[in-house]
C-alpha cells in the first residue's frame, strides 16, 4: 500500500475528537478539493504486516485510517489484521467508493464532484461554507450522526464569519452537530 504518513495524534474532530489515536494516511485521492492539506505525492510502499507493525509501537488502539481517499487501497484483510492485533479502526472517506467490511466507525464526509454512493455510516461529517453550502449529499446518507464543520480558508476573519453562520446553521437545523478542528486550535498534529 502507498502510505502516505504513519503518526500518533489526538482525533481532532468528529465523534472521537481527543481520543489518542494512529492516523495511517493512505495517498491517492479520486478528488482535488481546493481546501486539501495532504501532499498525495510522497508515499512509501508498505506491506499489511508492516503497517500492523508499525501502528503497534503505539500505546492506543484507535486507528484512524484515512487520505487522500482511503478506499482506493484499503483492504479488508488489513483490517482483519488490525482487529487482530486488538485496533479499533475508523475510517475516514468521501463515500465515493465502497468500504471494505469490519470497519468499527465510518465516518463520510462528502465533497463537491464526488458521487456518494455510501447510503449507512456511523458519522456524517460535512464542511460547512455559511449560506449555500449545499448538503444534499449529507442529507441523502442515513448516519447516526451529523456534524458541521466550519470551512477553514486560512484567513481568519473569513474563519470567525464561517464558523459563526456554522453555528447560527446548526442551532436552526439541531439533528447537525459542531465539529472543529481541535488539532489546529491546540497545534497538535
Amino acid at each position: 500500500m502507498r502510505i502516505n504518513e504513519i503518526f500518533y495524534s489526538l482525533q481532532g474532530e468528529g465523534r472521537f475528537t481527543g481520543v489518542p489515536a494512529v492516523f495511517v494516511r493512505l495517498s491517492g485521492c479520486n478528488l482535488r478539493c481546493p481546501f486539501c492539506d495532504t501532499d498525495f505525492t510522497s508515499y512509501n510502499e508498505m506491506s499489511e504486516e508492516d503497517i500492523v507493525r508499525s501502528v503497534s509501537d503505539y500505546p492506543a488502539r484507535h486507528i484512524v485510517i484515512t487520505g487522500g481517499e482511503p478506499t482506493l487501497q484499503l483492504t479488508a484483510s488489513l483490517i482483519v489484521k488490525l482487529h487482530a492485533a486488538g485496533f479499533f479502526v475508523q475510517i475516514e472517506t468521501n463515500g465515493t467508493h465502497t468500504v471494505p467490511e469490519g470497519i468499527d466507525w465510518i465516518t463520510c464526509s462528502p465533497k463537491a464532484g464526488g458521487r456518494v454512493v455510501l447510503t449507512k455510516v456511523n458519522e456524517v461529517k460535512m464542511l460547512y461554507q455559511g449560506e449555500g453550502t449545499d448538503l444534499s449529499a449529507a442529507e441523502a446518507i442515513e448516519a447516526d450522526e451529523y456534524r458541521l464543520q466550519p470551512l477553514d480558508t486560512g484567513d481568519a476573519d473569513e474563519n470567525k464569519e464561517i464558523t459563526n453562520a456554522t453555528i447560527k446553521y446548526i442551532l436552526d437545523n439541531p439533528k447537525w452537530k459542531l465539529s472543529l478542528q481541535t488539532h489546529k486550535i491546540l497545534n497538535v498534529r
